[in-house]
C-alpha cells in the first residue's frame, strides 16, 4: 500500500506487500474470465498509525490509498506478475514508496535539524514462490529528497484456512545507501550547533537500518471488493540505531492499518 499524507510521516510501499503476494481477493468471477485479464488492480484507501518520521517515538494516524497489482502483462514477456496463478515460480513487479516532508517543526526531538523534503523511490521487486513459501528482493532508487538506493529483503509464509481469506506473515530486512542513511539520520555541525546542544554531529554510513516481521490478512468480501488488515515491528539497527536523532526517538518502529479495495481488471494488448 501506498500512504499517502501532507503530513511530514514515513509513507511506506504496502501495496508492493501485495502486489508480489497472492491475489487480494478471488481470483475469478463468476463468468471465470478475471484469471484470463492481461491486468488485475486493486484500488482503494484506508487509514495508518505509523511514526511520524524514521526513528520517531511519536506517532500519527494519516490516510493513504491503496494500490495493489495482482496481475502485470509486458508484451514479449508475458506476465510477469500473476497473482493466485503463479504459485510456483518467479515474478517481476514495480516497487515504491514515498516519504513526506520532515521538519524541525514535526517534534522536539528535532530542534535545530534543516527541513528534509518529500522523496519518491521508484524501482523493481523479484520474488520466488514455492507454493506456501515466497521470497522477494525490491531495490529502489530515492529522487529529490535524497538521492540513494534502498533494497528490501522479504521471506512470506502464506495461508489461506478459507476461499475469502489469505494470511501472509514473514520477517524483513532494509538496506540503505549512505544518500539515505545521511538525511534521516545524520546529523551536520551546523545543526549540532543549531539544537542548543540536543543533538550530536553524526554521519551515517551505508548499510542494514532494520530488521522486523509483517502480517498481513486480507478478507474477500464479494469476488471485487477486498478488506486488508497490516501490520508490521522494524527494529532500527547499524547506524540508523545509532543515530542521535534515533536515541531521542526510538529503535522501535510499528505501524497498524486497515483498508478496502477494489478490483478492476482489463486487456490493453491484442
Amino acid at each position: 500500500m501506498i500512504k499517502l499524507s501532507a503530513t511530514t510521516c514515513l509513507l511506506s510501499a504496502f501495496a508492493v506487500v501485495l502486489a508480489a503476494g497472492p491475489a487480494l481477493a478471488e481470483d475469478a468471477t463468476a463468468d471465470g474470465t478475471l484469471s484470463g485479464r492481461q491486468y488485475v488492480l486493486d484500488l482503494g484507501a484506508g487509514g495508518m498509525i505509523q511514526p511520524k518520521y524514521p526513528g520517531a517515538d511519536e506517532y500519527i494516524v494519516v490516510p493513504y490509498p491503496i494500490i495493489a497489482v495482482s496481475r502485470f502483462y509486458i508484451p514479449g514477456l508475458g506476465q510477469v506478475a500473476d497473482g493466485e496463478e503463479k504459485t510456483y515460480g518467479f515474478s517481476i513487479y514495480p516497487s515504491f514508496n514515498f516519504y513526506g516532508e520532515r521538519k524541525a517543526s514535526d517534534s522536539n526531538d528535532l530542534e535545530g535539524t534543516r527541513t528534509v523534503d518529500w522523496s519518491l523511490e521508484l524501482g523493481l521487486g523479484v520474488a520466488y514462490r514455492y507454493d506456501w513459501v515466497r521470497g522477494f528482493v525490491e531495490v529502489r532508487q530515492g529522487f529529490n529528497g535524497y538521492s540513494g538506493q534502498v533494497a528490501d529483503f522479504g521471506l512470506d509464509f502464506i495461508a489461506a484456512p478459507t476461499e475469502n481469506i489469505t494470511l501472509v506473515l514473514g520477517p524483513r530486512a532494509t538496506w540503505s545507501s549512505s544518500g539515505f542513511m545521511d538525511t534521516y539520520f545524520g546529523v551536520t555541525p551546523t545543526e549540532e550547533s543549531n539544537s542548543g546542544g540536543n543533538l550530536q554531529a553524526y554521519n551515517a554510513d551505508s548499510g542494514f537500518r532494520s530488521v522486523g516481521l509483517a502480517a498481513r490478512a486480507s478478507y474477500g468480501l464479494t469476488d471485487d471488493w477486498t478488506f486488508h488488515v497490516q501490520g508490521g515491528y522494524d527494529r532500527l539497527v547499524g547506524d540508523a540505531a545509532d543515530s542521535p536523532i534515533t536515541k531521542l526517538g526510538s529503535e522501535n518502529q510499528f505501524t497498524l492499518g486497515a483498508g478496502v479495495t477494489y478490483r478492476f481488471a482489463f486487456d490493453v494488448f491484442e
